[in-house]
């Protein structure tokens, strides 16, 4: 069983069909957080559902604009919802707590918030604590939001090196078409044979949520490039997270096979903020994606997009603009421009800082 394991659970899944909190849905992820709890495992549970939980208890003005009418019903739900879950754990001898994060906070050049925030988790989990994470929507706009939850499980995951990542819809896992069409079947383990798999997932997205099962499949897939395995099961299946990774991988929803273990730079690199992009010819691209481990030179770049600086993550991408790998860049995009197609510098992306997609 796994030891660190990051649970993610969405309002689509608490939610039940007169879009009101599911209590039922709640007792059940408790108690089954409480097993493994008991077990042994740390459990860090990244819990959407303020929102949702606002709308059913609170009557909005109308005049309340888009953004106005998250955050009053974010600040009025996220404390109901945290009610409900502790008032279960209570009841396992748990407790829990409360954590609430912004897209800032991930922002690791020069920002002190990323690592008081890495090690407030730890210190939580030595304590035998519970955290409960969501996004502030009370403060967070959407310039500084996250593409939903999913991208905040998966940043969490690969910050605290989690032994697995645990998606929980509402849907039984990651289908070859629509899952609603008898046609469509579960697709039970994904792994780098499977080159792309964007055309084939369906886009819809939940009431409630912002993402959808693409946003879920390409976060699981980053996250499992990271060296972490990720499971994308049924949270409404009663006892579904303990079967999923008690049992033999692939056999419940669907199962993102880990890559060897990536190094921490690359896991945050994954998920870092792109600030630019670097556009590298044919035989560049071809040498970056062979098994040896090459880093990459100025001889191979063609021409580099938007300003960015040393240290900052870009894009590399090929001359028809797919997006190969991340990397964190030695040179200004001033200097590379100067020494791009030159032979002899030193890399313009070592190997170590360079993660692929």
């Amino acid at each position: 069983m796994y030891k660190k394991i990051v649970i993610k659970v969405g309002s689509n899944v608490l939610s039940d069909k007169d879009n009101k909190i599911d209590e039922k849905i709640i007792e059940s992820l408790t108690s089954q957080i409480g097993f493994l709890h008991e077990s042994g495992s740390e459990i860090i549970l990244i819990s959407s559902g303020a929102v949702a939980s606002g709308r059913s208890i609170l009557k909005l003005h109308p005049k309340l604009d888009t953004l106005a009418q998250r955050q009053v019903l974010a600040a009025v739900g996220q404390v109901k919802l945290l009610q409900k879950y502790d008032l279960f754990f209570e009841k396992l001898n748990i407790i829990s707590a409360q954590v609430l994060v912004t897209k800032e906070d991930f922002r690791q050049n020069k920002n002190a918030h990323y690592f008081n925030m890495r090690n407030c988790f730890e210190a939580l989990l030595q304590q035998g604590v519970v955290p409960i994470v969501n996004e502030n929507d009370v403060v967070s706009v959407s310039e500084l939001m996250f593409t939903d939850n999913d991208e905040l499980a998966g940043l969490i995951a690969t910050m605290l090196n989690a032994d697995a990542l645990v998606i929980l819809t509402n849907v039984n896992g990651i289908y070859d078409g629509n899952p609603n069409l008898e046609t469509s079947k579960l697709i039970s383990i994904i792994d780098d044979k499977i080159a792309d798999f964007k055309g084939i997932i369906a886009s819809e997205k939940s009431d409630f949520g912002r993402g959808g099962m693409l946003t879920k499949s390409s976060i699981a897939r980053k996250v499992a490039k990271s060296g972490i395995p990720v499971h994308i099961i049924n949270g409404k299946i009663n006892n579904i997270i303990i079967r999923a990774i008690t049992e033999k991988k692939g056999a419940i929803g669907t199962y993102f096979t880990p890559t060897k273990q990536a190094s921490n730079a690359k896991k945050r690199i994954a998920f870092s903020e792109t600030k630019g992009q670097i556009i590298i010819n044919e035989g560049a691209a071809l040498a970056l994606q062979q098994p040896k481990a090459i880093s990459l030179l100025a001889v191979g770049i063609v021409d580099v997009l938007n300003d960015f600086q040393s240290n900052e993550i870009v894009e590399i991408i090929t001359i028809d603009k797919k997006v190969i790998a991340l990397g964190k860049v030695q040179f200004s995009s001033k200097k590379i421009l100067e020494i791009k197609g030159q032979k002899g510098s030193k890399p313009v992306v070592h190997y170590d800082f360079m993660t692929f997609v």
